[in-house]
């Protein structure tokens, strides 16, 4: 579950100046996620196009973002086949502290998908 190198010069740009527009707004709903027990895993989801992943968060036409963002956790991803029962502890492993990262599930089309963790702006 490590960042692709290729993420970082095809999407990256695009993803952080999305991120940095909605940011506090993501680290709200995640810190609601976990307060409210849905999940210890929040994931959003950035997307171009709609996905039947999660709920939509925020759709780019509203913040003029070129990334639709859903709203999802670990729970979800699990049922939707997205993380293999088996690969569980390692996802689990490989999750970094929502309070200081926002774990973002990157996709694109049916040829890119892939997560990342970029970390939340400090105050």
């Amino acid at each position: 579950m490590q960042n692709d190198p290729e993420l970082n010069g095809k999407y990256l740009g695009t993803i952080s100046r999305d991120f940095v527009v909605v940011a506090e707004t993501l680290r709200e709903a995640s810190y609601q996620v976990r307060k409210r027990q849905i999940s210890k895993y929040p994931i959003f989801v950035f997307s171009r196009t709609e996905v039947p992943i999660g709920s939509l968060f925020l759709a780019k036409e509203e913040l003029a973002l070129e990334w639709h963002i859903y709203a999802s956790y670990l729970e979800d991803f699990i049922k939707h086949r997205l993380v293999d029962s088996e690969k569980i502890d390692d996802f689990v492993a490989a999750y970094k502290d929502p309070d200081e990262f926002c774990c973002l599930f990157v996709v694109d089309g049916e040829n890119f998908t892939n997560f990342v963790f970029i970390p939340f702006p400090e105050d």
